[in-house]
Order: structure tokens, then sequence, then C-alpha cells
């Protein structure tokens, strides 16, 4: 099995939770992931799981929620806006800004990973880089 698909325990009073995603991990919506991943993880056929998740709409389904909150995110992006923003913002809120940023650019990659493989997330995390810096 490779290194970053390996089953790391960790006990739950142990994990950290951003605000607001345990509200999400309880939503109705993520009850066809949930019962996916237990399926998985005892070791038995998730085929009624993934029948499940077919019936899902795309609307209601995980990867929509992180594809559309970046859409939204970046839909009137301006870099002028920004810059204006860093210029008039104290130390301490661009600290708040910068942690609320900093796992950020890691998790995107492991979604892109986890959408369309490590060799075309590569592909296209290098081409965003090069237009930014361009």
């Amino acid at each position: 099995m490779p290194d970053d698909d390996r089953i790391v325990w960790v006990p739950i009073d142990k994990i950290r939770m951003e605000p607001g995603a345990q509200e999400l991990a309880s939503s109705p919506e993520m009850r066809p992931y949930i019962e996916f991943a237990k399926a998985l993880l005892q070791g038995t056929d998730p085929a009624a799981e993934l029948d499940a998740l077919r019936q899902v709409p795309l609307g209601k389904r995980y990867i929509w929620r992180i594809a559309s909150a970046l859409r939204w995110g970046f839909a009137d992006f301006d870099s002028r806006s920004v810059k204006a923003d860093v210029a008039t913002m104290t130390p301490e809120d661009l600290h708040t800004v910068m942690n609320l940023l900093r796992s950020r650019p890691r998790q995107f990659c492991y979604f892109l990973k986890a959408l369309v493989g490590a060799e075309e997330m590569e592909r296209i995390m290098l081409q965003a880089i090069g237009a930014a810096k361009g």
C-alpha cells in the first residue's frame, strides 16, 4: 500500500476540526460518504454504498461543495483588491488570514490528486504557478 494511502488510527479526541467541520461532517449529505468509509474500514464490499452515492445529485455531493466554494470564492477575484486589503490590514488580521490559508494549497493538491491523479494534479498546479508568476 502506498504511504499516502496508509490508514493511521487517531483517537477521536485527538482529531482537530476547524469551526464548522463537525456540522458539515454530520450533515445528511455526508451520510452516504460515512457509510462508504465504514464499509471500507470494515473490509466489506462497498457496492451498496456506491450505489447510494450514484443517486446523490451533483449539487449535493462532497466534490460539489469544494468546487462551488472555489467558484464563489474566486468569481470576482481581483489582485488589486487583495493588495489594497493587505496594505490596510493590521498585522494581527493578516496573521489570522494567513493561518486560515496555510494548509489550503496542500489540501487543494490532495483534492486534485484524488480527482484526476497525481500526474495531472502536478501538471495543473505547475501550469497555475507558471501563469501566476507571468
